[in-house]
């Protein structure tokens, strides 16, 4: 019996991952198993039989005449043979795809019920899969227009949270979370603000709202513009004369309206009211009061009539006034002006924390005080000589940014990849650099007629035995190799060559170094992943990601997304599979049974992830590609 990853059965639109069985040496540096993986023609797979269906015995003459079936069950038979349709439900998949195993087509309806559940689950704390996965804009740490630094992080098991490093000498209370809600939510997430400082001389801004360029058109907005001022232009360039008003009342607008339609000595009862005219007659009445003034932007409220039945969502107006309409600039502009760029805040204020500056995070809980890297630093050092992991800002100044110079390069035909390691990629004794990967490598896997380069260990890793595959820090760039810039700098420059990039994501596992890694972050052993035997790899060492958890859902599609944003990766592989799809960790004897594929040591969990990750990467990267390892 043939078996088929249980992935790809999952009744979702987004194309399934490539299972790719193959059996390597993790310090492999040539060429990769998967030069026949065609995975730019990925297609969601209509049909994928995972059982013979039973073959009909013919029916002896001699014995009892079967009943034939009603026209009614034969209709519907025909109507969800496999291969026909495009509706997609448990019980017709089933049919579709040839399942006919009791206990597996069970399993496929329960999963699919969980899956449906975990969406409302995830949709109920988000929006959709896009916010969902873009926890990376405020979680961490960021520089605020308002002449500030915003730091969150996740941590449910502790009590109290503030940042040391250098730019507070290390201290435990100077920079730490409010009291209530301000500082910490229900779900265990940890606000910290860190106001920039004020210069000796300069005075406070006058306006609280006053924001400035830090970034962004750095070099402009210097222009002393004054709110008052700002007011006064927008009350004579966008506003029409009495578009305007102050209300003194809520009911202004309505006793307006109603002197409007009735006059000032309107009727009060009914009987005074009398008999009300049409609507048509009323709207002439009214129109014909009206002065046209062409010169006016804001919209005609003459309705065209064209006969068909009224629609709210689609009503007809005037073409030229809502073309004017339309024209208008939006008042932002005006408020854009208002902000200062970079000379004015470096002027007025010391940042709360410069570039480059160290620091962790501090947390109180019940077993004592705990000192972190934050789960979502971008660059840290996990092996400092002499001195405990830290993390380090990363905030280059504008003009030190790396600005992109090419784009997603098109590959035609099949993926031919290159799988390599940055550390061991040179002919010296030493862990070669992301720039000798970049000047060295990349020409000689472009002349090799490679079109994809496939790298291994990317992610921050404090083992460098484990090849990388041990990620302590899973927004972090290993900084053995490099700085992010570096990492963008290869990206960019494969590019330029013609390589697609794509790295090894390790989601099946984490490393479970308390110190600069995810286990025991906040001093409880399931935070982010499971207690017990389950939260333990069964032979190595690591920790075991909690995949039924919203908020561990929210860090890892934001990793993938991250990426893919921050560095434009064109795809990933997801390492080691068989590690997360069963909870014996992919360590069993495999006979090819189809209860091995739905019996109690599957994690149903995993699977879910696996599909909402899948879906979440196609759905907001159209052109990306998902490779999946089950080694």
């Amino acid at each position: 019996m043939a078996s088929c990853p249980l992935f790809l059965l999952a009744p979702q639109p987004p194309p399934p991952l490539v299972a790719a069985r193959h059996c390597r040496s993790p310090l492999a540096g040539s060429a990769h198993p998967l030069t026949s993986c065609r995975a730019p023609r990925l297609r969601r797979r209509q049909s994928c039989r995972c059982s013979s269906s039973p073959s009909s015995s013919s029916s002896s003459s001699s014995g009892p005449r079967e009943r034939s079936p009603r026209p009614r069950q034969r209709k519907q038979r025909t109507e969800q043979r496999p291969g026909s349709g495009s509706a997609v439900d448990p019980v017709g998949f089933l049919v579709k795809t040839g399942v006919s195993d009791r206990a597996f087509a069970q399993f496929l309806r329960d999963r699919h019920k969980a899956l449906k559940d975990r969406r409302w689950e995830l949709y109920s704390r988000f929006i959709d899969l896009k916010e969902g996965s873009s926890g990376y804009e405020l979680l961490g740490m960021h520089r605020h227009r308002q002449h500030r630094v915003d730091f969150m992080d996740w941590a449910p098991g502790a009590r109290y949270c503030s940042l040391i490093g250098d730019f507070n000498q290390w201290s435990a209370t100077e920079n730490c979370a409010r009291e209530g809600h301000l500082g910490h939510d229900d779900f265990g997430y940890w606000f910290v603000i860190l106001e920039d400082k004020l210069r000796e001389g300069q005075e406070p801004d006058e306006y609280f709202f006053q924001e400035y360029n830090y970034v962004d058109d750095y070099d402009k907005g210097d222009n002393g513009v004054d709110a008052k001022d700002l007011i006064r232009r927008m009350n004579e360039e966008y506003w029409e004369p009495g578009e305007v008003t102050s209300r003194k009342s809520r009911w202004e607008t309505v006793a307006k309206l109603y002197e409007q339609m009735f006059g000032p000595n309107g009727p009060q009862t009914e009987e005074e009211l009398g008999e009300i005219p049409d609507a048509e007659t009323r709207y002439k009445n009214w129109k014909a009061t009206q002065k046209d003034e062409s010169s006016s932007s804001s919209p005609s409220y003459d309705i065209i009539d064209t006969g068909q039945e009224f629609d709210i969502f689609n009503v007809v107006t005037d073409r030229a006034s809502f073309e004017k309409f339309q024209a208008k600039a939006t008042p932002l502009a005006y408020w854009v002006e208002m902000r200062k760029g970079r000379k004015a805040w470096i002027e007025k204020y010391v940042p709360a924390i410069s570039h480059k500056d160290k620091y962790r995070i501090y947390f109180n809980t019940p077993d004592g005080a705990l000192e972190r890297v934050p789960a979502w630093a971008t660059y840290v050092l996990p092996d400092a000589e002499g001195m405990q992991s830290y993390a380090v800002h990363w905030e280059p100044p504008p003009e030190e940014i790396y600005k992109w110079r090419f784009g997603r390069p098109k590959v035609k035909g099949s993926l031919r990849i290159y799988e390599c390691h940055v550390g061991i990629s040179g002919s010296e004794q030493k862990i070669s650099s992301f720039q000798e990967f970049t000047s060295n490598v990349l020409p000689h896997i472009k002349n090799a007629g490679y079109n994809a380069v496939q790298i291994i260990g990317v992610l921050e890793h404090k083992d460098y035995s484990s090849v990388g595959y041990k990620v302590t820090n899973y927004f972090a760039v290993s900084s053995r190799f490099g700085t992010p810039d570096d990492f963008k700098k290869l990206v960019d420059e494969a590019h330029g060559l013609g390589l697609l990039v794509l790295i090894d994501i390790v989601h099946s596992y984490a490393s479970a170094d308390e110190m600069v890694g995810l286990s025991l972050f906040d001093g409880s052993n399931d935070c982010y992943f499971h207690s017990g035997k389950r939260g333990h790899h069964k032979y190595w060492g690591t920790r075991m990601f909690k995949y039924d958890d919203v908020d561990v859902l929210h860090f890892l599609l934001s990793n993938l997304s991250w990426w893919v944003t921050e560095y434009k990766i064109d795809g990933f592989q997801f390492h080691s599979l068989s590690s997360m799809l069963y909870t014996h960790n992919g360590f069993s004897t495999f006979t090819g049974a189809i209860e091995e594929y739905c019996n109690q040591y599957v994690d149903k969990d995993a699977l879910i992830y696996l599909i909402l990750a899948n879906e979440m990467l196609h759905e907001l990267h159209p052109d990306i590609i998902t490779i999946a390892e089950d080694v």
